[in-house]
């Protein structure tokens, strides 16, 4: 059966539990920032809410566990109801990565702080390295500039209006590239040496946060 899954099988309950929280917070991200800004369409749909199953995909969330590559429920944003709408928007589509980012971040920090409470316990260790990796994965991830990633929205709300229009008439064939580079074997080529990269240098600069507390 390991075979046909992404990560070891000891490890499934880690990242199913990792997943719910990182989905979770990250379309909540976006639907409280959306408030902020003026659109309360995502409030209206009960998307502003820390319930995972408002925003868990069942098909995506499934395929995070065999393919490693899924996706939650995208927030629905009305642009014409934003205040300052193309910063709203940028700001709307960077709080996603960004609250995974900060889960990253406090996750490290829990388990740093915490070794003396809880160092004994088996489960410690396993869970927190892939609960900071996975969300800090999902943080460089989707500031992909690739449909339908946040990445691709932050530059469609930061260019001209013209060359916006431009970007809406490719972009299924964007989003089929994207595919193309996530599911075959050209990812080795393209996105795997990316995240081998930035990941780990996210990474460590996310331990320098704490390093006046343990050193380097």
């Amino acid at each position: 059966m390991n075979r046909f899954l992404a990560f070891p099988l000891e490890l499934i309950p880690y990242v199913a539990i990792t997943l719910v929280i990182a989905f979770t917070v990250h379309e909540f991200a976006h639907a409280w920032t959306a408030y902020l800004f003026g659109d309360p369409t995502a409030k209206n749909q009960g998307r502003l809410t820390l319930n995972p199953l408002a925003h868990l995909d069942p098909i995506g969330t499934i395929l995070i566990f065999i393919a490693g590559f899924g996706w939650a429920k995208p927030v629905p944003v009305n642009r014409f109801r934003l205040k300052r709408s193309r910063w709203a928007g940028v700001l709307i589509s960077l709080a996603g990565p960004a609250s995974n980012l900060l889960l990253a971040i406090i996750g490290l920090g829990i388990y740093l702080f915490g070794q003396g409470v809880f160092s004994q316990q088996p489960w410690v260790e396993p869970f927190f390295h892939l609960f900071i990796y996975l969300n800090v994965v999902l943080f460089v991830f989707n500031l992909l500039p690739l449909p339908p990633l946040d990445g691709y929205r932050i530059i469609e709300d930061l260019v001209p209006t013209s060359t916006r229009v431009k970007m809406s008439q490719y972009e299924p064939y964007g989003a089929i590239i994207f595919l193309i580079l996530v599911l075959t074997p050209l990812d080795r080529y393209t996105i795997q040496p990316l995240f081998q990269s930035i990941v780990p240098w996210v990474m460590e600069r996310m331990q320098l946060i704490y390093s006046p507390f343990f050193g380097a």
